[in-house]
């Protein structure tokens, strides 16, 4: 599978799950205020999470084709 994929599936998962959770503890009735503040909770933590999987990801070193020196 693909990492961009991978991680946009992530992101989108994490995304639903911690809309879910926040939307069943806050007590209700829920006004548009409530789902403006849970929308931006759960954007929170999918931008952290791309920002720590771009921290933590290596950049690899361009390859060179075989019998190619510096």
């Amino acid at each position: 599978m693909n990492r961009t994929l991978a991680l946009a599936l992530g992101m989108v998962m994490i995304f639903a799950v911690t809309v879910a959770i926040l939307w069943n503890v806050m007590p209700g009735p829920h006004k548009s205020t409530d789902a403006l503040v849970i929308g931006c909770v759960a954007t929170l933590l999918c931008l952290l999470l791309l920002f720590v999987v771009m921290i933590n990801t290596a950049k690899r070193p361009d390859r060179k084709p075989d019998g190619e020196s510096e």
